[in-house]
């Protein structure tokens, strides 16, 4: 009996060590996600960095698709040139036309699509692709872009699942922006600068005003300085002429 139960405790750790050996070895698998450089605050323009990690050992990325919210379409989208791949820019008409500057706009971009022109992501490596994007929409906390990932060996990753608040996240969730309170820092910014500008000059008109006081100073210093030098020296001739005539 004590030989059996042995035999059970050891079948169990061993069992409990291999599985735990198992999830250290299994990767963390990394998602196609979306990032703003700095803030992406509501009613703004921000630039935003799709990052693509490859996933395969065997594969590179070798086409990337993102797709644009419909719900919140975006009057300007512009894609920045990344090495190595080319870039194509999809627009379509809305049902809804935006206004934007006072003009109405009837299409909007709807798909930014990279393709590789040589390698791609090989494995072990990621990329960022940055876009250039605004007005962002004001009536919601986030935007959410759905992207398709293609590998060389033909395989597509659809990253197009809803997160859904209070619940796991799914397996192929879509990149997703978190969007920030409107902010007015740029005017703020500009205002501070202006202002700094503004005591920049009074200090620059106080030290001219203070300086020909300074140099004024100098100049009476110097000319009390001659003077005494100058009577020294008629001092010292007078009386070396009268030890001469002596």
């Amino acid at each position: 009996m004590q030989i059996s139960r042995t035999a059970t405790r050891l079948t169990a750790a061993v069992a409990v060590a291999g599985a735990t050996v198992l999830a250290v070895s299994v990767p963390a698998f990394a998602h196609v996600s979306v990032q703003p450089d700095g803030v992406a605050a509501k009613g703004g323009y921000a630039t935003v960095n799709f990052k693509v990690p490859n996933e395969r050992d065997n594969a590179s990325t070798t086409k990337l698709e993102v797709n644009l919210p419909a719900d919140h379409p975006l009057a300007s989208v512009m894609p920045q040139p990344v090495p190595g791949w080319k870039v194509k820019v999809t627009k379509s008409k809305l049902d809804k036309p935006l206004t934007m500057h006072g003009e109405k706009i009837g299409e909007a971009v709807t798909k930014v699509t990279w393709t590789a022109d040589g390698k791609g992501i090989e494995p072990g490596y990621f990329q960022k692709f940055p876009l250039s994007l605004g007005a962002l929409p004001e009536d919601t906390d986030e935007l959410v872009f759905k992207a398709i990932q293609t590998y060389s060996n033909k395989e597509v990753v659809r990253w197009i699942e809803v997160p859904q608040e209070g619940q796991e996240e799914p397996e192929n969730p879509a990149p997703t922006l978190e969007l920030s309170a409107a902010t007015d820092d740029h005017h703020g910014a500009a205002a501070a600068a202006d202002d700094d500008d503004a005591k920049g000059g009074d200090a620059h008109d106080a030290r001219q005003e203070a300086a020909p006081d300074s140099t004024d100073d100098t100049a009476r210093v110097l000319g009390v300085a001659g003077i005494v030098i100058g009577v020294a020296g008629v001092a010292y001739g007078v009386l070396a002429g009268r030890r001469r005539t002596a």
